[in-house]
C-alpha cells in the first residue's frame, strides 16, 4: 500500500485513487454535494480553499487544499518540492 500526503499530514491510499480533478466545474461541485449528502465526503482542507478533489474507487470524495498538479505529481512519484512550497 502506497500512501501519499494530500496536505497537513493527511494521507490517501494511492492505489484507490481514480481521479484528481479541479473543484471549479459544476459537475464536480454536484459530485461534492452528493457525497456530502451520502456521508462519503472527507474534507482534508483544514478550513482552507479546496484546490483538488480526489475521487476514490470506493466512491469517497476527498477535498485537499493542495493544487491538483501537486497531488498528481505525488501520485506519479515526483517529489515536486518546488510546487509544494506555500501549499501547506
Amino acid at each position: 500500500m502506497k500512501l501519499i500526503n494530500i496536505g497537513f499530514g493527511n494521507m490517501v491510499n494511492a492505489e484507490r485513487v481514480v481521479a484528481v480533478v479541479s473543484p471549479e466545474s459544476a459537475p464536480i461541485k454536484r459530485i461534492i454535494r452528493e457525497a456530502e449528502d451520502k456521508g462519503n465526503l472527507i474534507n482534508a482542507t483544514y478550513g482552507r480553499r479546496t484546490r483538488a478533489v480526489i475521487v476514490t474507487d470506493s466512491d469517497h470524495i476527498v477535498l485537499s487544499a493542495l493544487q491538483t498538479e501537486t497531488v498528481s505529481g505525488r501520485l506519479s512519484g515526483d517529489t515536486g518540492e518546488e510546487s509544494v512550497k506555500g501549499d501547506e
